[in-house]
């Protein structure tokens, strides 16, 4: 018991929201501000960074942080800025007329459930090449005009920044973001009311906020639970990407898959294809068959239609990538499930094992889904064989290449990728309906008559523009870190804009390899101090902050760059994001 001594008035804080105001005639930058489309249409972003380019940089080309912080006479003095309105006029009557276009009805319509999109540097709720590739999903989906909505979490620290210490080592920093200045709305019932999501966890709820970021003509659903009607065990799910132990990421992909499926019912939205881009949504299929068996459909039928509407796909090539919950931790939050559906405790454990029966054999989300779903596919033609062997011991009695695994090469939003300079040449030789016919290939054919002089002008501009980037952000880093200045002007000295740059940037997890470079380290040095073919390699990637083998493996690159006979031709470039992404391709 706590004796009660003090029984003076104790202050209750609310949070609020000031926005500034946007005159009139300029709401229509507030409004693009708020649709993603500017991540992949340089024409808005380039009206923002006109209006003050320094602090555009300053916010991290945010366009809703760089509204919020331009000043009141200077917003009123473009108020009255007849060239700038009309121009600004222009852009705009482009995007309204792109969001006027009607989705295609001979298209199926899907939901997409992933735990991280990759959309821009400004909305951290990814961390590599799993969130990229939903988030070009969902901006191809746009462009394509597929009717498709997507479910995912809006993390108040999203994933880590990567800063490196003197010696290589990894520092983790989580940042909070703040909701009010990134490019997403409140969803609001038909009142105004925001709507407030209930899902049911053991013998509570945990109650999660809605968020809708427009991705184009797609919406993308977060769910947050960061909010005082939840226990301080509960804000936490939404807190960090793959953070926490193994009951907070089973809580997080209870919320995924089943909230997610809540939400859409929710909300009235109802799609033919439920996709689940990798195991963590699968949870997302109990939800559904709970809802056919309550009405009315056997266990039985009510599996064969969530299979003939379910997608699954699956990027991890290896086992122990793949999400495995133990029995009990499993069954105290998924407990009263099998009795909704009209099966057994056992039953549902054996739809998530390869070995159904085998009681020392943990729950799977990729078994569970490749059992759930009618269609399974990797992420490349090699990849595909690989999962057809990984997940074989699900089928028995059939050969590998006899399941249903398939594959889909993996792909890139076009217009997010390519540089405006690329644009720029593709636009003045290429067909004007290019974008729409990416995959025309008489189009393509349009680059043989393209001067070769053009090409590579284009490609040694892009070249020093990179160089000079890595330039200035070493330049940073020695201020940050306080290093030897001679070192740093060594190095910035010796980055060559004429050699050979090989780049490897991915996520540093062991079985990506980043080592094998460095096996023969005589041999690479003679590489890449050939004075008649000079080389340089550019590394970059973040090591999850538990994973003490990847984090090694940044350690040991940093300490072999820093060697004399390596310095300025490898080079590890901190913080890997989106942003350092397009740079780099």
């Amino acid at each position: 018991m706590k004796v009660k001594t003090n029984y003076s008035n104790q202050p209750v804080w609310k949070e609020i929201t000031v926005k500034s105001h946007i005159p009139a005639s300029l709401q229509m930058l507030e409004e693009m501000a708020h649709n993603i489309w500017w991540a992949w249409n340089e024409e808005v972003t380039d009206i923002y960074k006109e209006l003050d380019e320094e602090l555009w940089d300053t916010v991290g080309y945010n366009p809703v942080l760089f509204l919020e912080r331009l000043s009141y006479e200077k917003l009123e003095a473009l108020s009255q800025d007849k060239a700038f309105i009309q121009k600004a006029t222009k852009v705009y009557d482009k995007f309204k007329a792109y969001m006027s276009e009607k989705p295609d009805t001979q298209r199926p319509s899907v939901a997409y459930f992933c735990m991280e999109y990759g959309l821009t540097s400004v909305l951290k709720i990814y961390s590599g090449g799993l969130g990229v590739l939903a988030g070009d999903y969902l901006k191809e989906a746009s462009d394509s005009n597929v009717d498709m909505c997507a479910i995912g979490f809006l993390y108040r620290y999203g994933y880590f920044t990567q800063g490196l210490s003197m010696e290589g080592q990894q520092v983790a920093k989580y940042e909070a973001q703040n909701f009010g200045n990134l490019p997403l709305e409140r969803v609001c019932d038909e009142q105004g009311h925001p709507i407030v999501l209930e899902v049911p966890y053991l013998d509570y709820h945990v109650y999660a906020y809605v968020w809708r970021v427009n991705v184009g003509r797609v919406p993308l659903y977060l769910l947050d639970t960061d909010n005082e009607q939840n226990s301080e065990f509960d804000r936490s799910i939404t807190h960090q990407l793959y953070g926490g132990d193994w009951e907070n990421r089973l809580k997080q992909e209870i919320l995924l898959g089943i909230g997610g499926v809540l939400l859409l019912k929710k909300l009235g939205i109802q799609k033919d294809i439920y996709h689940c881009n990798e195991g963590h949504a699968a949870l997302c299929n109990v939800q559904r068959l709970c809802d056919y068996v309550e009405s009315g459909l056997s266990f039985g039928e009510a599996l064969e239609v969530v299979k003939a509407s379910s997608l699954y796909t699956v990027h991890t090539p290896v086992p122990a990538g793949h999400d495995y919950f133990d029995e009990g931790l499993f069954g105290k939050y998924m407990g009263g499930y099998p009795q909704r559906m009209g099966i057994s405790w056992d039953d549902l454990m054996n739809l998530g094992r390869i070995n159904p029966g085998d009681t020392s054999e943990r729950f799977c989300m990729s078994t569970f889904a490749c059992n759930t779903c009618q269609e399974v596919n990797g992420v490349s033609w090699l990849h595909g064989k690989v999962s057809q062997e990984m997940f074989s011991g699900i089928w028995k009695g059939y050969l590998p290449e006899e399941s249903h695994v398939g594959y889909v090469t993996n792909g890139v939003h076009f217009p997010t990728w390519c540089s405006s300079e690329w644009k720029a040449l593709y636009n003045k030789h290429f067909d004007t309906t290019f974008l729409k016919d990416q995959s025309n290939q008489k189009i393509w054919e349009k680059i043989y008559e393209v001067p070769d002089e053009e090409i590579w002008a284009t490609r040694l501009a892009l070249k020093n523009k990179l160089t000079n980037y890595i330039r200035e952000q070493f330049r940073d880093t020695w201020l940050k870190n306080q290093g030897d200045p001679s070192r740093v002007v060594s190095l910035m000295d010796k980055i060559n804009p004429n050699a050979l740059l090989i780049g490897f940037a991915r996520r540093f997890a062991t079985y990506k390899r980043a080592h094998l470079l460095f096996t023969d380290l005589d041999r690479l040095a003679k590489i890449v101090n050939n004075p008649e073919h000079p080389v340089q390699f550019l590394f970059a990637g973040k090591a999850h902050p538990h994973d003490g083998a990847g984090q090694g493996l940044i350690q040991k690159i940093v300490e072999i760059s820093k060697r004399p006979e390596f310095l300025g031709k490898i080079i590890f470039l901190e913080n890997y994001d989106m942003r350092l992404a397009r740079r780099l391709v």
